[in-house]
């Protein structure tokens, strides 16, 4: 039982089939006419002759006809080698016709049809070339089968190789699609832990901090954050347009800091990358309101230079920090803002240092 070829293999195969038959209706044709020429006087006809059947074998050679062309080449290497004695002028020496016709057929046979086919129709035809003028075929004979040989298992490593080719590329595909199953499947990882930062440990920081006191408060907050882990929106389930400006309206609505807002027309953007810019911006912004101590934070939205590119800054005059001091273990920044927008294909930058406030940047384009 075979595997199925690979297309390299399949197209290796089919090159074979469409260029033997031709190659060989035109080497013969060619060493046949030039037969012709050197053929003595008294066999002409018998030349002109074969040379008929060598164009009509030919021309279905190159119709391509396979068992046909191989019961024609059967036929016209037995003829000329049976004609041998009298296509030489010299008694006792090899007529080029002859020799040449027998090898071409012999080496392209090996590349067109099984070794059950050719290893019988090459013994008829080598016994047939024997029986007319054994005293010049027979030293000929272990020629023919060596080069007939060694055209086999040339063939035989090339198609080795064709399918050695095609099982690397089956490899490397299988490789590449694992690897994308792992970049998406780390990419969701990714969304739900800075989801479970948006949500669950916001509620737990706030109740910790008495921030929150109110039990039906807190409930409601679980139940929220319940229904967003369990039932969130998939950031790659669908990409159709979103207005940015439509969702930017409703993160910067009743927050705890002053919001200055500024909108610049943009254009709309894919479902899944605004998901993520309006995250990260929600995230900034909780930040700025935690952490800042600023009176007030401004947002900004408008094109990026990229085609169809938009984006957010998020600004605060707070304390700010030394991004490079943030423990790996914090996922505010890390995860819900950069790892967020790097996941939608996009960027965020944090400029930030004691005393100077910080402006967070979000940038996505379709390039």
């Amino acid at each position: 039982m075979t595997s199925e070829a690979g297309p390299v293999e399949r197209q290796f195969r089919a090159s074979v089939a469409h260029f033997a038959g031709p190659s060989r209706a035109v080497a013969t044709a060619v060493v046949g006419v030039f037969g012709v020429v050197a053929t003595p006087g008294r066999a002409l006809p018998l030349a002109f002759g074969l040379l008929v059947l060598t164009l009509v074998a030919g021309a279905v050679d190159v119709a391509g006809a396979p068992r046909t062309s191989f019961a024609l080449s059967v036929l016209r290497v037995g003829a000329v080698g049976a004609a041998q004695p009298w296509l030489t002028s010299v008694p006792g020496e090899a007529s080029l016709w002859a020799v040449n016709v027998l090898t071409l057929t012999a080496i392209t046979w090996q590349w067109e049809h099984p070794p059950r086919l050719t290893v019988p129709a090459l013994v008829l035809v080598l016994a047939v070339a024997v029986g007319a003028d054994a005293g010049v075929w027979l030293p000929v004979v272990p020629r023919v089968v060596v080069e007939s040989v060694l055209a086999r298992l040339a063939f035989v490593v090339l198609l080795r190789s064709t399918a050695r080719t095609d099982s690397a590329r089956a490899g490397r595909a299988a490789a590449e699609q694992a690897a994308a199953l792992d970049r998406d499947r780390r990419r969701r990882e990714r969304e739900y832990l800075a989801l479970l930062h948006d949500t669950a440990s916001a509620t737990f920081l706030a109740v910790a901090s008495g921030a929150v006191t109110d039990p039906a408060a807190v409930a409601g907050y679980a139940a929220h954050d319940l229904a967003v882990l369990t039932g969130g929106h998939d950031p790659g389930a669908e990409d159709t347009p979103l207005d940015l400006e439509a969702g930017l309206r409703m993160v910067v609505a009743g927050r705890a800091l002053p919001v200055d807002a500024g909108w610049v027309p943009v254009p709309l953007v894919p479902a899944s990358a605004a998901l993520a810019v309006l995250r990260a911006a929600d995230e900034a912004l909780r930040n700025a309101e935690r952490h800042s101590g600023a009176g007030s934070v401004t947002v900004r939205l408008a094109p990026a230079p990229a085609p169809g590119g938009v984006t957010v800054t998020i600004a605060d005059d707070g304390v700010g920090f030394d991004p490079a001091q943030v423990p790996a273990a914090r996922r505010g920044v890390r995860g819900s803002v950069v790892e967020r927008m790097r996941a939608a294909g996009g960027t965020a930058e944090i400029t930030s240092r004691p005393g100077a406030g910080t402006t967070v940047t979000l940038r996505w384009s379709r390039a």
